[in-house]
């Protein structure tokens, strides 16, 4: 049996048609940069997400370092985050000249542990950014707590997370500015690079509007040091098409969510994937912890199983950080779960058997 990990080439089929009529559509228009589709997208992701404004831009990344420019980090300020995240979640913060200041996981949600984020704040201290791990968000409403408590800002990395929830809200309308990532293997994803950000803010919505084009206020007039960070019309129009089918595509990853923690669950040595009450994922992942992680991902090679380890080494450990001084053992629940962490194949058409398959295999 052969098994795609994200299936990107199964949804091409689906939406085939449409898909790619919208895009010769483009093509024929030759609209490329800022076209129609663009503007229609922002009011469709502002419909979908609840927030009342969708700023969309060239990457999940990029939309990062457009939401700590519109909150005017600056070189020398700290931004309290998670060590056991994609890089780009700390990167984005040093590209700035602003500090990482990292706090360890939660070991049930692998979300930042809200409970150690007051002693990590300093008076240089002035943003908190929760990472949406696996497509869930974090302890929101303490996190929300803690930061109206310092006067400090929210940024929400929601690179895995678009369309999850916190207490019923999503997490794209938590925070003063949330981001996402439309990174093809994404739950919502587009044909190459593509991310958004979301608030609740005129001032700020305004802003990045205006970061994202060279800080211009009008053509050639700049009125911030900006970036050259808009989405393409094409990818703008691919995402069009595939979140009118996104809500179903979310139900059917927590299905197969379910069926794998019907199937694995109790089973001796397995630690299975954990949602807070008060949250709900889109599951862009599905992750176990095995101690025997390294032997379990090369027997289900052999079984042509695909699996991915997100990730591997956290962040405080990287070399591009050891300038921050950080030491192994210094985050022991994250170095933990980073050694025995396995993604398994996880997409809204993986079908009975499949699973079955591999459960079975595990």
């Amino acid at each position: 049996m052969k098994i795609d990990f994200a299936n990107l080439q199964y949804q091409h089929e689906l939406y085939k048609e449409e898909i790619e009529e919208a895009i010769l559509n483009v093509a024929r228009n030759c609209n490329f940069i800022m076209g129609q589709e663009v503007q229609e997208l922002e009011q469709h992701l502002e419909n979908f997400s609840g927030a009342k404004y969708a700023i969309t831009c060239s990457s999940g990344t990029d939309a990062l370092l457009l939401a700590m420019m519109a909150l005017n980090i600056q070189p020398g300020d700290e931004i309290i985050t998670t060590p056991f995240t994609f890089i780009a979640t700390a990167e984005t913060i040093a590209l700035l000249g602003a500090k990482p200041v990292f706090v360890d996981i939660d070991e049930k949600t692998y979300t930042l542990d809200a409970t150690k984020i007051e002693e990590n704040i300093s008076p240089k201290t002035k943003a908190i950014l929760p990472v949406s791990l696996y497509g869930q968000p974090a302890a929101m409403d303490i996190i929300q707590l803690i930061a109206s408590k310092h006067n400090l800002k929210v940024i929400i990395d929601g690179a895995q997370s678009f369309g999850a929830t916190f207490n019923g809200i999503t997490d794209s309308s938590l925070g003063d500015i949330a981001t996402t990532s439309f990174f093809p293997a994404k739950p919502l994803g587009c044909y190459g690079d593509g991310g958004a950000l979301f608030t609740n803010d005129e001032e700020l919505a305004t802003k990045i509007k205006q970061l994202r084009v060279h800080g211009q206020d009008k053509r050639y007039q700049h009125k911030y040091i900006g970036l050259g960070a808009r989405l393409d019309t094409i990818q703008a129009t691919v995402l069009n098409v595939k979140l009118k089918y996104y809500t179903q595509d979310i139900v059917q990853r927590k299905n197969i969510a379910n069926k794998y923690t019907n199937i694995l669950q109790n089973k001796e040595g397995l630690i299975l994937p954990f949602v807070d009450a008060k949250a709900s994922s889109v599951w862009a992942q599905y992750s176990i912890r095995s101690k025997n992680r390294d032997v379990l991902q090369t027997k289900l090679k052999e079984f042509a199983i695909p699996t991915a380890v997100h990730y591997p080494l956290p962040l405080h450990l990287q070399e591009c950080f050891v300038y921050l001084g950080y030491k192994k053992g210094d985050f022991p629940v994250a170095e933990l779960v980073a050694e025995e962490i396995l993604s398994l194949p996880m997409n809204p058409y993986l079908t009975d058997e499949e699973i079955k398959y591999i459960a079975e295999k595990i």
